[in-house]
């Protein structure tokens, strides 16, 4: 039997786009009867992270990390973050001579550079080093898979993500939802200052804005946008009815590496707006009329406004967690060295060498 252990700096509690890819992706291997071992934050006593204490860094040793990766017995190893697990799991993985791959969910160094006086070239020779000792460096787009090439980093390998139309799906219209007027503009994540929220709140669209989520520069942005509507964070049913309710999803950010909540709009019939950036350019196609892309952000918004919701809807049924997880298998064994074990659907993407 295959047996993946996963090492992650990113898990529960946490709310994120790694995390939901991560446990998509679990659940649909476990539909293939590959088995996955986890090494998480869970298991180790941690501390906030300096200006997000939302997120928590452990505090391991190699010792410790190292009987924690041992103790799974894996047949192979993917290190799924930057942090202190997954640096400690990289040491081990070299030392004991066992192939490895990784992926490359978010812009480590942008963040950092955000949050810290940190060049960003150092934080770009950080990420080089820390994934090209792999065998496969996982990322989600075309363009990423280019950006990352530029940089410097080998082996590149696409696995796309997918989205859970049994749980985001359109929904019958409220008249008034969230007791504001029509058209719902409305925008989904960390309220963290990487996510380029002002961009949004700041233009001027008619109807209403709404925010669903938590995060770091919620107070300070509730404070600035008092005409605005920030939820907090929603899950489950109450997130799919949020997004359902929405006229427009609007993706201000420029530094994600893919978007999930694109999807998670578009299976909810909901057109986007979004800039042209690497994410929002790998699933809004051309001529698709599920959303818009634009430099200027509000005509994004307008130009989304006059899209199908059919289309939006159409448009995710492309994305699956199944064809995903099968991309993510083929990447794990061609890290391993061994042939790719399945064929499947396209997620858009399709896995390749760079």
């Amino acid at each position: 039997m295959t047996r993946i252990t996963i090492v992650t700096d990113a898990w529960y509690p946490q709310v994120n786009g790694v995390v939901r890819s991560i446990e998509n992706t679990n659940r649909e291997l476990d539909r293939m009867g590959v088995e996955v071992m986890m090494v998480t934050p869970q298991d180790f006593a941690s501390v906030p992270c300096p200006t997000y204490p939302e997120i928590r860094l452990s505090i391991a040793t190699y010792g410790r990390v190292a009987a924690a990766i041992e103790a799974t017995q894996p047949t192979a190893v993917h290190i799924a973050t930057e942090g202190p697990l997954g640096l400690l799991a990289r040491r081990w993985c070299l030392k004991k001579h066992v192939p490895f791959s990784t992926s490359y969910h978010t812009r480590f160094p942008e963040y950092v550079a955000a949050r810290f006086p940190v060049p960003l070239r150092w934080l770009h020779a950080f990420v080089r080093w820390f994934h090209n000792a792999g065998n496969g460096c996982m990322v989600a787009t075309a363009s990423l898979e280019r950006e990352l090439s530029k940089l410097g980093i080998k082996n590149l390998l696409r696995w796309s993500r997918g989205i859970d139309q049994t749980v985001f799906h359109p929904m019958e219209l409220d008249e008034r939802p969230f007791n504001l007027p029509r058209p719902i503009f409305l925008t989904v994540g960390r309220v963290a200052v990487e996510k380029n929220l002002p961009a949004f709140l700041d233009i001027d669209l008619p109807g209403s804005k709404v925010v669903v989520g938590d995060g770091p520069a919620r107070a300070d942005l509730q404070k600035r946008y008092p005409n605005v509507l920030f939820t907090g964070m929603k899950t489950g049913d109450e997130l799919a009815h949020a997004y359902a309710q929405a006229d427009v999803f609007v993706f201000p950010s420029k530094t994600d590496t893919f978007g999930n909540t694109i999807l998670e709009a578009l299976a909810s019939g909901v057109p986007v707006a979004a800039y042209p950036v690497t994410g929002p350019i790998d699933i809004i196609e051309e001529g698709s009329g599920a959303g818009a892309l634009n430099e200027d952000l509000r005509e994004a918004c307008l130009a989304a406004l006059k899209c199908s919701r059919e289309n939006a809807r159409k448009l995710a049924r492309n994305f699956t967690w199944e064809a995903a997880s099968k991309q993510f298998l083929n990447n794990v064994m061609i890290a391993q060295g061994q042939r790719p074990m399945l064929k499947g659907p396209s997620t858009g993407a399709r896995p390749s060498t760079a």
